[in-house]
């Protein structure tokens, strides 16, 4: 920082007016948050002002994030062909994106600083708004245009990465747990209005008109076929396509399926689904992609109750953000200052031979990459965990209640790890998720029977979404008092720690997804989730919070 104002104290006294104001627009010629009467004077009006408008854009970003997740739940209802494969996907890629581009949010606020990055990525989220708002009205959008759209909400989830290290440089050190608690908390607070907001905003108009929404109720399903005749299903199911009768099948799990296709001594399609158990045949109608279920269950019975049909407006679930993320670019391009602190990527890169960058990313990894994660799996866990029981429950109606426990005990929990120290809150967290992961096993809770399983279930999931929150306060405690010798390599690390948790959707998505779609459960992801717990616990114990730890925080 001395070596960048001696910078700006050397410049040539006839530049012009207007180069001097252009850069006193955008960078501050003093910043020192550690002077009691700086910051009493002007530095605590401008820092607080900051968080403010970065925070606003962060619960944006962090929505658009996890924009969607929630629009992908409804995604085969209005008619778009997805496999479960595909809709894994596209919940995944956004956690992909956004890792990599938290790396490039790592090195870029001494770069270009504050207001210039703040501004620029409150822009750059209108594109997933405004392409995936169009895409989404016309059923014969391909999957790759959804997937070049899932990339681009990538970009809210990259912002993290640049907006949380510039609030660790805007504010003294007896406050910084206090402040990125508040605004990582806050932000992801983002994360539920995404859940919360989309079933209510699909039944306003912003822009185009209504798409026809399908679902099926499974315990209505039952009934169609109990009240048909097996030569009439199996004339119905021959007059599929052999593709479609496959893609039916598939859902149905694979032990069972082997079984009756033995007992039958036949590998023809229409053969062995018509020899499946009639709570078995209803399940895999009911699960297939709901306009192709509705084609069957007319054929079979016309005036089934099976089928349901609303109208929404799906594209508003996209559209509502345009209007906020051009008021918010706004206000952080006439309200924001930058820090005058500058460095290059060559000079950012001395963080990475520091082990505890190392350490520091696996403890973050299991806090903020859990909390992620499971916030963008939990809809379809739901969908295809308790989705084909009777009585199945809406996911986007549970889906918001995780994220906004583990937002606020983010938040409540920064005041706390300011008071107490941020390393024994990240070993509870452990000691939380471990629990939580260990219960969903035994209890049967990812590999359920009935739908009596679903409060536990549940329960046992925002447990641990509390308990993520808990270490997301504790580990951004933390990072600044294990690099105190040296606050930009603390800022880089937030920046860089960050990047790699936010692969956590990427990584919790597609193992679930694949697991789901394996064996039908997630039992085999949760244990490994245990195994990566207990280390990453370890770990944080081991330097930070034990008597006589390397870094104690």
């Amino acid at each position: 920082m001395d070596t960048y104002l001696k910078k700006i104290g050397s410049e040539p006294e006839n530049v012009s007016n207007e180069t001097q104001t252009n850069k006193s627009n955008t960078w501050l010629t003093k910043w020192e948050p550690e002077d009691e009467a700086f910051w009493a004077a002007t530095g605590s009006k401008i820092a607080w002002k900051t968080l403010t408008v970065t925070t606003l854009s962060l619960i944006l970003s962090f929505a658009s994030w996890f924009m969607m997740s929630v629009i992908a739940v409804k995604l085969p209802g209005l008619g778009f062909s997805f496999s479960k494969d595909q809709l894994f996907w596209l919940v995944a890629i956004p956690g992909l994106a956004a890792g990599f581009l938290r790396i490039i949010h790592t090195f870029i606020l001494p770069i270009f600083g504050t207001r210039h990055v703040v501004t620029v990525a409150t822009l750059l989220k209108l594109i997933p708004a405004i392409g995936i708002g169009f895409a989404v009205m016309d059923t014969s959008t391909p999957f790759w245009v959804f997937v070049l759209l899932a990339i681009t909400t990538g970009f809210g989830g990259g912002d993290f990465s640049s907006f949380m290290p510039s609030t660790s440089l805007f504010f003294p050190k007896r406050l910084k747990g206090t402040a990125l608690g508040i605004q990582a908390g806050i932000g992801n607070f983002g994360v539920s209005l995404a859940q919360f907001i989309t079933p209510i905003i699909l039944s306003v108009s912003i822009y185009g008109t209504t798409s026809v929404f399908t679902s099926i109720d499974a315990k209505e399903t039952q009934n169609v076929l109990t009240d048909s005749t097996i030569e009439k299903q199996k004339e119905v199911f021959a007059a599929l396509d052999v593709k479609t009768q496959n893609i039916i099948l598939a859902t149905v799990k694979k032990p069972l399926l082997d079984s009756v296709t033995t007992a039958v001594k036949s590998a023809d399609n229409t053969v062995v689904f018509a020899a499946l158990p009639l709570e078995v045949k209803s399940k895999a109608i009911a699960n297939a992609n709901p306009k192709l279920a509705e084609k069957i269950l007319n054929k079979i019975s016309p005036k089934n109750e099976a089928v349901n049909k609303s109208s929404i407006y799906i594209q508003s679930a996209a559209f509502w953000y345009i209007g906020f993320l051009l008021v918010l670019a706004c206000m952080s391009w006439f309200f924001l200052k930058s820090i005058p602190m500058q460095a290059s990527v060559k000079e950012q890169m001395d963080i990475f031979k520091n082990k505890h960058t190392w350490y520091c990313t696996i403890t973050y990894l299991m806090t903020f990459g859990t909390f992620a994660g499971l916030s963008a799996a939990f809809p379809l866990m739901i969908k295809f965990l308790y989705g084909d029981f009777p009585n199945a429950p809406d996911p986007l109606v549970y889906a918001f209640y995780g994220p906004l426990i583990g937002s606020t005990s983010r938040i409540a929990f920064g005041f706390i790890a300011d008071k107490v120290g941020g390393a024994i809150l990240t070993t509870i967290t452990g000691i939380g998720i471990l629990a939580g992961a260990v219960i969903l096993i035994t209890q049967g809770l990812v590999s359920p029977t009935s739908m009596d399983q679903f409060p536990l279930f549940v329960g046992v999931i925002l447990a641990m979404f509390f308990f993520t929150g808990i270490g997301n306060a504790g580990t951004f405690r933390q990072f600044p008092i294990i690099f105190s010798e040296n606050q930009r390599q603390a800022a880089g690390v937030i920046g860089w720690t960050a990047a790699i948790a936010a692969f956590g959707p990427f990584i919790f998505s597609k193992l679930i997804g694949n697991n789901i779609s394996a064996n039908g459960t997630v039992i085999q992801f949760f244990m490994g989730l245990i195994v990566f717990t207990i280390l990453a616990t370890v770990i944080n114990w081991w330097f930070y919070n034990r008597k006589g730890c390397e870094r104690p925080s």
